[in-house]
């Protein structure tokens, strides 16, 4: 039995070391004379045909290994076991993967810091709050925002005090904050839509709050701003704004904390000694004459306009007539000058071809619109104007217009 076996694992021995070569031969026969010491003379015997084997085809390096692995050994195998299970098996040896070194705990976190921005000098940890004085009994006024909006602010008059507490508020009680002063400011700009970070500053007015030093409680301060100017009223329009605000700043050496109010200014006009009527007459040559007339050429914010049309030569067909409000907003000087019309409202005053002597009576209320008082060339950064466009249209869809300027 042992020496079939022996003869078997020679042959393919033999085999295997013709393909390998002198180098790979040495290498199975130090490994093979651990494992069989028959083998090892069957090697000599079978080296006589090494010249023969040089010419056949030579097989890959696995394949041989696993030809020639040795038997596998139990451990547990008792002394006086078969002799033919220690002879190398015809059976490819299984392939066992080997466990991997487990790999060291990692190392406790750090409890995670969730206020990051204040924990590096960048985040607000306090809160400011501006409370005006008379708040009570002081009317406010409803003005619209940048995006459009209707917002309700304070309204304040020219000349008149501004004055209330500022709160500071630590988000963390029993916290500190380093400052480097604490101021209010009160301001008036005009800001361009179109230019931004541009701003002009036509008032301006500072009070220190604070000096440099640590809040170790929340603080209150008083601040009064004695008989401001307030020269011209707040307007949000399409390409412009106004506004008044009160900014309060928390100086620090990385980031500054700001809190800004805004106040609505209105400011007021005495009625003017004169107010002459508005009359003209105007047409087409041989086609058209017509006489609009107004009461007066200046309205407040509330007035009512009154009028009459008179028609002098009618040789077209004309189907309808309106008046229009129409704002007239103009921004910026010379080449970066920026025109934006809007109307604010449109009637009917006629409906039908009117007849040579006939009179329209025209009578508008301004009450129910937001208008604001004219504003020219402010700060030579823009204007706004009103108009009354009147509209004739003739059975053609042809229009004809007249427009006269109103204050």
């Amino acid at each position: 039995m042992r020496t079939l076996c022996t003869r078997r694992v020679s042959a393919r021995a033999e085999r295997t070391v013709n393909a390998l070569g002198r180098r790979r031969r040495l290498c199975c026969v130090g490994v093979l004379s651990r494992t069989a010491p028959r083998f090892c003379r069957s090697l000599r015997i079978g080296a006589s045909a090494q010249s023969d084997a040089r010419h056949r085809p030579r097989r890959s390096c696995a394949l041989s290994c696993f030809l020639v692995a040795p038997p596998r050994v139990h451990a547990a195998s008792p002394p006086h076991a078969d002799v033919a299970a220690a002879a190398p098996s015809s059976r490819r040896p299984a392939l066992r993967r080997t466990a991997s070194p487990p790999t060291p705990s990692p190392s406790p976190l750090p409890p995670p810091i969730h206020d990051v921005d204040s924990f590096f000098g960048f985040g607000q940890s306090a809160e400011i709050d501006i409370v005006l004085d008379g708040t009570e009994n002081r009317k406010m006024a409803d003005i619209k925002s940048e995006d459009g909006k209707k917002e309700r602010h304070y309204l304040f008059y020219d000349g008149e005090t501004v004055s209330g507490k500022v709160n500071v508020t630590l988000k963390k009680y029993g916290s500190k904050l380093e400052h480097q002063g604490i101021k209010i400011e009160f301001i008036g700009q005009i800001e361009l839509y179109y230019v931004r970070g541009n701003h002009h500053e036509f008032t301006s007015l500072v009070k220190e709050l604070a000096c440099p030093g640590e809040l170790m409680q929340n603080m209150s301060y008083a601040f009064e701003f004695l008989n401001v100017e307030k020269p011209l009223e707040s307007y949000t329009g399409s390409n412009v704004r106004l506004r008044y605000f009160l900014r309060v700043t928390i100086v620090r050496r990385l980031s500054d904390i700001i809190k800004e109010m805004d106040i609505v200014v209105h400011t007021l006009s005495c009625y003017p000694e004169m107010n002459n009527s508005i009359k003209m007459e105007v047409g087409i040559e041989d086609c058209l004459h017509i006489e609009f007339e107004y009461n007066k050429s200046k309205y407040h914010l509330k007035d009512v306009i009154v009028g009459k049309i008179y028609f002098l030569l009618v040789r077209i067909k004309i189907k309808h007539m309106e008046i229009a409000i129409i704002k007239r907003e103009t921004t910026g000087s010379g080449p970066n000058t920026f025109t934006e019309n809007e109307t604010i409202a449109k009637y009917e005053i006629m409906d039908g071809a009117p007849v040579r002597g006939e009179s329209i009576p025209i009578r508008v209320f301004l009450a129910g619109y937001d208008l604001t008082p004219t504003m020219r060339d402010i700060n030579k950064n823009f204007s706004v104007r009103y108009y009354l466009n009147l509209v004739l249209m003739d059975e053609e869809d042809r229009h004809y217009f007249k427009q006269q300027e109103i204050t």
